[in-house]
């Protein structure tokens, strides 16, 4: 499968490459910014960001690029499953970079203590989660675009 994942790329024109870079540098800054990952005077974090904060969001907003660059001058149909785990996936991203007791729906439903006792802990796994769905609909994508469509039978 790697190697016609690999092959597939190969063949990928340029502008899917720039559709890639530009939508993967669009969605680092997009995250980053609400998430003081980039320091900004708009918003503020209680909680300093973690160590594997900016890596998690940096291979996100690059699977995040290659999955929507698979769509550009596809060959292949829009598929519902590949839609919706990438967007469920960077979804998963913001809140698993974001700062805990920052993100307002978090404290909502869990207060302050909760969203550190309870929250926190999971917000790698919740990384992990998404790089996984991303991961697996941008392999999904680029391996189905070679493939021979089945004829159905009359």
């Amino acid at each position: 499968m790697m190697i016609t994942v690999a092959g597939n790329l190969r063949t990928w024109p340029l502008r899917r490459w720039l559709t890639g870079a530009a939508v993967a540098a669009l969605v680092y800054v997009l995250v980053a910014i609400p998430t003081v990952l980039i320091p900004n005077t708009f918003f503020s974090r209680e909680i300093p960001p973690t160590w594997w904060s900016y890596t998690a969001l940096g291979i996100s907003s690059l699977l995040t690029g290659l999955l929507v660059a698979t769509y550009v001058a596809s060959p292949i149909p829009r598929t519902g499953a590949t839609n919706k785990s990438g967007v469920f996936a960077s979804l998963l991203t913001f809140f698993a970079v974001g700062c805990p007791v920052c993100n307002k729906m978090v404290l909502l439903a869990l207060g302050s203590s909760g969203a550190i006792t309870f929250f926190e802990p999971v917000q790698p796994v919740l990384a992990l989660l998404s790089l996984g769905l991303l991961l697996w609909a941008l392999l999904r994508r680029i391996s189905q675009e070679n493939a021979c469509t089945v004829p159905v039978p009359a």
